[in-house]
C-alpha cells in the first residue's frame, strides 16, 4: 500500500506540471484557434533565462522565476504581435505549421544565447519530507502540487468570475461575434498569449530540478501535455487538466507494476483506443452538423 501511495503522490506532481502545460495549449487553442505546438519550447527557453539568472546573477530561484515569469510574458506578446497577428487570414494548416517553426526558432535560440553547457536548477525547497502512511514526499514536491492546484483554481477563478474570463469564453465561443459584440478580441489574445508562456515557464521551473536544463528538457512535457488536451477534449478548459492527471497516474502505475520500458507506450496506447471510441474526449462535445 505504502508503495502504491508513493507512485500516486509522485505521480500527482508531476500530473501538475503538464496540467499546466496543458492549459497553456487549451488556451491559445480556444482563443487563437492553433494548436500549439512551441508550448514545450517556449517554456524551455523562458526556464533557460531562470537558471542563467540562478547560475550566473546568483540569484535566488524564486526571484529567478519572477524574472523569468517577466521575460515570458515579454515573449507571448511579441509572438502574438509579431508573427500570428500577421497570420491572421492562413489557413488553419498554416497556423500549425507556424507554432512548429517556432520550435525550430526556440530550439536554436537557446544554445546559441545561453551556451550548449546543461544547466543545473535547484529546487525550491532543498531539503526535508513527509511520511504518509509509509510514503515519502518531500516537501518540495508537495509544494510543486500545492503550487499548480492553486494557480489552476486561480486561472478557472478569473475565466469563470472576471470581465478578462467572460471575455476569454467568448472568444473562445466565437470570436467574430464577439469581436461584433464589442469584446477587444486582440487584447484577449495577446493575454492567452502571455499567460501561455507563463504556465509553460513554471511547468519548466518544476520540472527542471529531476534532470537538467537543456533545449530538449521540456520534449516530454510537450507530448504528454498535447496528449492530455486530446484525452481531455479540446473543447472544453478543464477538460486537458483531469486528463493530464490521468496520463501521469497511469503512466507512472503502468511503469512501476506492468513494464518499467514500455509503460509510457502502453499508456499511449490506451488512450489511443479510448480516442478510436470516443473522439471528442473525456468531457469534449459532440458536434453534429445538419445540413
Amino acid at each position: 500500500m505504502s508503495t502504491f501511495l508513493q507512485v500516486f503522490l509522485r505521480s500527482l506532481e508531476t500530473g501538475g506540471v503538464y496540467a499546466l502545460a496543458a492549459l497553456g495549449i487549451i488556451i491559445i487553442f480556444r482563443t487563437s484557434n492553433i494548436t500549439h505546438f512551441a508550448q514545450g519550447s517556449m517554456g524551455m527557453f523562458n526556464t533557460f533565462v531562470v537558471a542563467t539568472l540562478v547560475a550566473n546573477a546568483k540569484l535566488p530561484l524564486w526571484l529567478a522565476t519572477l524574472c523569468g515569469l517577466c521575460t515570458a510574458i515579454v515573449l507571448g506578446c511579441l509572438v502574438d504581435f509579431v508573427i500570428i497577428r500577421r497570420a491572421k487570414k492562413v489557413s488553419p494548416v498554416a497556423k500549425q505549421i507556424i507554432t512548429l517553426g517556432l520550435i525550430m526558432v526556440f530550439v536554436g535560440l537557446a544554445p546559441m544565447i545561453f551556451g550548449v553547457d546543461p544547466l543545473k536548477l535547484p529546487r525550491f525547497i532543498e531539503s526535508g519530507d513527509l511520511d504518509i502512511f509509509g510514503a515519502h514526499l518531500t516537501y518540495n514536491g508537495l509544494f510543486n502540487m500545492v503550487l499548480g492546484v492553486a494557480l489552476m483554481l486561480i486561472l478557472f477563478y478569473v475565466l469563470q468570475k472576471t470581465k478578462m474570463g467572460i471575455a476569454i469564453r467568448t472568444t473562445a465561443s466565437n470570436e467574430p461575434v464577439a469581436r461584433l459584440m464589442g469584446v477587444p478580441t486582440r487584447n484577449v489574445t495577446l493575454f492567452a498569449w502571455a499567460l501561455a508562456a507563463c504556465l509553460g515557464c513554471l511547468s519548466g521551473v518544476m520540472i527542471a530540478p529531476t534532470t537538467s536544463v537543456t533545449p530538449n528538457v521540456m520534449d516530454p512535457v510537450q507530448v504528454n501535455a498535447l496528449i492530455a488536451c486530446v484525452l481531455g477534449g479540446f473543447q472544453t478548459f478543464y477538460g486537458p487538466v483531469l486528463g493530464a492527471y490521468i496520463i501521469a497516474v497511469g503512466t507512472n502505475l503502468l511503469s512501476f507494476y506492468v513494464d518499467s520500458t514500455w509503460g509510457g507506450q502502453l499508456m499511449y496506447l490506451l488512450v489511443l483506443v479510448f480516442i478510436v471510441f470516443r473522439p471528442q474526449g473525456l468531457v469534449g462535445k459532440k458536434f453534429i452538423k445538419k445540413v
